[in-house]
């Protein structure tokens, strides 16, 4: 039995997506994005009090670079891994980890920009900085997505998945268009059917209100 915990449009559509991509059955148990992730039975699950939370063959894992790992090995049949010994291995674990540099930076402008609700509370220099590290961190996979069609020579893998989905967070602060490997990858990978099955379902609560959300600008 694997069962998911997951809220929308978050770092758990990540192991979302890795699960349809894997083709195992599972199950998805959504919570909304308050303070109900920080009750006791959830907490069991996930101390932290965030998603996801993964039960899988009576265990219960969270962080989502130890899910996909630890997913990966549990079904190396589907070839999203890159196993122990393999060529690709080192490259492998750099870029599935890379998305928390990524989504790091994203958790920053989305407290900004989402969980702030009053201007006051907001930072014009936080909104601007945190931007540009986006900007800084879409370089670094612009570099390595030149002449590449994937992040790895070997092909689509669950590296795509995780960076893949920061991604998709990230653009809601920092625009794709300027680095053209970068946009072509991730229309390649976005248009795969595991990653449109990890959309939110309509009537979902949303995380992301609106599509994009610029740097927010000082006071006059």
């Amino acid at each position: 039995m694997i069962r998911l915990h997951h809220c929308p449009q978050t770092r758990s559509m990540r192991t979302l997506w890795l699960l349809h991509e894997l083709d195992v059955p599972f199950e998805v148990v959504v919570h909304p994005f308050d303070k109900s992730l920080r009750q006791p039975e959830y907490l069991a699950l996930n101390p932290a009090g965030r998603v996801p939370a993964l039960e899988i063959d009576e265990r219960r894992l969270f962080e989502t670079g130890a899910i996909t790992e630890y997913l990966c090995e549990c079904f190396p049949e589907a070839g999203l891994g890159r196993m122990p010994g393999a060529e690709e291995r080192a490259d492998w674990l750099v870029w599935v980890h890379f998305a928390e540099t990524v989504s790091q930076h994203s958790a920053a402008l989305t407290q900004q920009h989402v969980m702030l609700y009053e201007d006051a509370m907001r930072s014009p220099i936080v909104t601007k900085l945190e931007a540009a590290r986006l900007g800084k961190c879409y370089a670094a996979l612009e570099a390595r997505l030149s002449g590449r069609d994937y992040l790895l020579d070997g092909g689509f893998s669950a590296a795509d998945i995780s960076v893949g989905q920061a991604i998709y967070m990230a653009r809601h602060f920092a625009p794709l268009e300027p680095f053209p490997a970068l946009l072509a990858w991730y229309e390649r990978i976005t248009a795969r059917a595991g990653f449109q099955a990890s959309l939110p379902k309509p009537g979902e609560a949303l995380l992301y209100a609106r599509p994009f959300y610029p740097p927010i600008a000082p006071p006059a």
